[in-house]
């Protein structure tokens, strides 16, 4: 599999909580791409066996008054090339500045004049 930026960052969300069955506008908050580019990436490491999926129960989504969401999960071999592929990816140039987390903004310093 080609690991593009936008990959490293499905992976490194589903990695974030490996134990957890993420939904689709979860992993798009947790790895900051737009809807339009996970879904194709999920489908890719789904076909790759990397990603499990499952529909939920359309009726807890009907009560809330919402479409049935479809969970994803790193399986088991997905964790481990994920690990591998995050290891490797954020070694490269610019990739680990990429999917860094953002740093809070630094507080303006102001330098003392002469008194």
């Amino acid at each position: 599999m080609r690991m593009t930026v936008g990959v490293l960052a499905v992976l490194g969300a589903l990695l974030d909580r490996p134990d957890t069955e993420l939904y689709g506008l979860e992993i798009v908050r947790a790895s900051g791409l737009e809807p339009g580019t996970i879904y194709p990436i999920l489908q890719r490491l789904r076909g790759a066996g990397w990603v499990s999926d499952r529909w939920e129960d359309p009726e807890p989504a009907h009560t809330e008054g919402r479409p049935p969401r479809r969970y994803y999960r790193l399986t088991a071999e997905g964790r481990a090339r994920a690990v591998h592929a995050l290891q490797h990816g954020r070694d490269r140039s610019g990739l680990s500045r990429l999917l860094a987390p953002p740093r809070s903004a630094a507080a303006p310093t102001t330098e003392a004049g002469p008194e």
